[in-house]
């Protein structure tokens, strides 16, 4: 950067006549536009603004550019006074956005100007203070303290023009005005930071230094626009010009069109480049409404004429037509192929509750009249409203749900208790020559028996469970909660890797997905991996098996060592489960592994090895001959698919880490999850199916406890489906 100030001179009389605008001050945002590229031209990095009475009142801009030298302070207020330019040539290579020496000349007539200004090279934070009336400095400049830069205050703006201050809207209006022009010039210098506030409030536009277009777009438009800009560039030899920027796809419309035009870093209008534009997004959007575009199109110097209006708001360009037709044809190519709603592809991206409040309808208690709210607006609270099925009959497990459900705190009768005995000793049996005849079929029924047991009770219930006529332990009438956060007998777990690993989950946590699940609604299940959620008025699809993965892992850290459990009627040989597992295709055996029996033994060892830690701290008990004879409840209500057992039995001993604590911990929870993350097709130990179960035991504990990764945001567990809004646009366009 070239700190270097440059003295200011007096144009020469010839070079005045050529250039002379008679420049106009027509309100409080002209003013301040000058100002604001005054500061621009003095390579400022930080510029604040501060406004009171729509600028009326005060309009004071501060920046920390190079400074004002105090021998220029005499004539920096005189007409056809600068820096920039010396002869009217050098017009043809104008970089900078001041250059006829007229807008401090102009508001000095108009308004009370106050400059204070320190340069580099002036010691001892030196500045100095000066007060102009129609041009001419009032006093001499006095030293003051402060920082390198220029302080320029504009008090009572047309204090003697009185027509043209009546004829000025409300100062929320002006203010309004002054919002745009400082919106403008901070998204395309987003280099510099820029503020604007009201005198004795807080700052409406605050944007960093050294920030991005699109950063900045996010700050001061919203995340609405932010979220669907698409990248726009373009560079033609030909015409020698170059265009880049950001403009929204057709998932956006707004009823007035945005447009940020920037030639050579200068802020202009372009009316014919307008219109073209406007044109184009005519196909794609809803009738009577436009866009949001932002370019920066740099053209030679040499080609560009910019002294055409006395605000330098328009300028002329050589070429114009065959520029403005280059533009907007590459502009129509990038919305062709960009256009995925007309597709209908899913995006995996955030919900709109990244960006925005939960929506909340209030009523004035004092107003008796209905307001009417729009239906694109509507938002459904209730679960039972439109489900899924509703559009596809009732399942074919109609059946199971017709059964009459039975308080689970309500014990059984003698009778249950014997018709319940008699046809779990039909199960058992069965499971013993499916065992003995190694099937790949053996876990077709669910034969793990739910027993609700504290932890220092398994060793009266395994001798309980050896009878296969074993009935329900009357232990406790009122099942124990999985509830990870708070159980009712709980081990408080000290070892750091657990602790370590928790704290993990809760800094990668995603904050506004975990709103999103947190309040959504369920719609339906498609299928056990799949289900549909609804948040505001967005519909999600999930995929519901990379979401319970996550969120029993979850579970099994945070209720390291307070696990309930499921205990087998009969206990199951590991050696036998990993013969299972290696004659299935998956499992990927291959003669060069070696023998199966050899591999199953090996399999045995290392989990009955593990055996005490297992049970101590995940309640998967192993006994001493090497039988599995429980597995942990990680939530109420809820069972894996016994199927994937062996597979699972397998992937413990071979993939978890059993030499680092912590990698054990973390790589052992994470095979668990994914055992229990296989949702059975079959019916539960409740008689309740598989849709059941999603609906009324995972998505409410998703709901309620799931602390949601930001990795979601990229491996697609929750992809945006669609939209009311959108889906109003849609049948706008038919």
């Amino acid at each position: 950067m070239n700190m270097e100030v440059p003295p200011i001179i007096k144009l020469d009389e010839d070079v005045i006549n050529r250039i002379a605008a008679g420049e106009v001050v027509q309100r409080p945002a002209n003013a301040l536009k000058e100002l604001i590229e005054n500061s621009l031209d003095a390579e400022a990095t930080n510029i604040q603004i501060t406004i009171k009475d729509g600028g009326m009142k005060l309009l004071q801009i501060q920046d920390n550019g190079t400074g004002i030298r105090k021998e220029d302070f005499e004539i920096v207020c005189e007409r056809f006074t600068t820096s920039k330019l010396k002869e009217f040539e050098d017009l043809h290579k104008i970089s900078t956005y001041g250059f006829r020496g007229e807008a401090l000349a102009s508001i000095s007539h108009i308004a009370h100007l106050t400059i204070i200004s320190k340069t580099k090279k002036d010691i001892c934070a030196y500045h100095f203070r000066a007060h102009f009336i129609d041009s001419k400095l009032q006093g001499n400049p006095k030293p003051t303290a402060g920082n390198q830069g220029t302080i320029i205050t504009v008090e009572d703006l047309f204090y003697n023009m009185m027509v043209r201050k009546r004829s000025l809207r409300s100062p929320a209006e002006e203010y309004q005005k002054i919002s745009e022009v400082v919106s403008k010039y901070a998204i395309h210098n987003a280099r510099v930071g820029f503020a604007l506030k009201k005198s004795g409030e807080s700052n409406d536009i605050r944007t960093p230094q050294n920030s991005s277009h699109i950063d900045n777009i996010r700050t001061i438009y919203g995340n609405a626009i932010a979220r669907e800009l698409i990248d726009f560039s373009l560079e033609n030899e030909p015409f020698k010009f170059k265009v880049k920027g950001y403009i929204t796809n057709v998932n956006y419309s707004t009823k007035k069109f945005q447009f940020l035009l920037f030639i050579n870093h200068r802020l202009v209008d372009c009316q014919s480049l307008k219109k073209c534009i406007d044109r184009v997004y005519t196909t794609y959007l809803p009738k009577n409404t436009h866009p949001f575009v932002y370019l920066s199109l740099e053209l030679e110097p040499s080609n560009i004429d910019v002294n055409v209006h006395p605000t330098k708001h328009e300028v002329h360009f050589l070429n114009e037509e065959q520029i403005v037709e280059c533009i907007t044809s590459a502009l129509e190519t990038k919305l062709l192929g960009s256009n995925n709603s007309r597709s209908f592809f899913t995006q995996a991206k955030l919900p709109k509750s990244l960006q925005i409040e939960p929506i909340e309808f209030k009523r004035d208690e004092s107003d008796t009249s209905t307001k009417q709210i729009k239906p694109n607006s509507i938002v459904r609270t209730d679960a039972r409203e439109q489900k899924l099925e509703k559009f596809f009959g009732e399942p074919s497990s109609k059946k199971v749900e017709d059964i009459k459900e039975k308080n689970p705190n309500e014990s059984l009768t003698e009778e249950e208790y014997q018709k319940h005995n008699e046809s779990f000793l039909k199960r058992t049996e069965n499971l013993e020559s499916k065992i003995l005849n190694k099937t790949e079929d053996i876990f077709t029924d669910p034969e793990i028996e739910y027993i609700e047991q504290k932890k220092e009770q398994i060793e009266e219930i395994q001798e309980k469970s050896k009878d296969k006529c074993s009935t329900k332990q009357q232990t406790t009438n009122k099942p124990l909660t999985t509830d990870f956060i708070k159980k009712i007998t709980r081990v408080e777990t000290k070892l750091t890797s657990v602790l370590q690993l928790r704290k993990e989950i809760e800094d990668t946590c995603h904050r506004a997905l975990r709103e999103s699940f947190s309040q959504h609604v369920f719609v339906g299940a498609i299928n056990p991996s799949q289900a549909l959620i609804q948040y505001s008025t967005k519909l999600f699809l999930c995929n519901t098996k990379t979401i319970l993965m996550e969120l029993f892992y979850q579970f099994i850290m945070y209720n390291f060592q307070n696990f309930d459990t499921y205990i087998f009627s009969n206990k199951i040989s590991l050696y036998e489960l990993s013969l299972i597992c290696l004659e299935l295709p998956e499992a990927g055996w291959t003669p060069e592994d070696g023998d199966k029996s050899e591999l199953a033994k090996r399999i045995t060892t290392v989990l009955s090895d593990k055996a005490p830690m297992l049970l101590d701290y995940f309640s998967i008990n192993i006994d001493e001959s090497g039988n599995i004879c429980s597995i942990p409840i990680l939530l109420d209500e809820y069972m894996p698919d016994p199927k994937a057992l062996p597979m699972y039995i397998v992937r413990l001993a071979t993939e978890v880490n059993w030499d680092s604590e912590k990698e054990c911990f973390q790589t052992f929870a994470r095979e668990t999850a994914q055992f229990y993350a296989e949702v059975s097709e079959e019916p539960n130990q409740t008689g309740k199916d598989w849709r059941w179960v999603t609906e009324h035991v995972l998505y409410p504990a998703i709901k309620e406890y799931f602390i949601p990764p930001k990795s979601f945001i990229e491996n697609a567990a929750i992809l945006e489906v669609t939209s009311l809004p959108n889906l109003y646009k849609v049948f706008e366009r038919c």
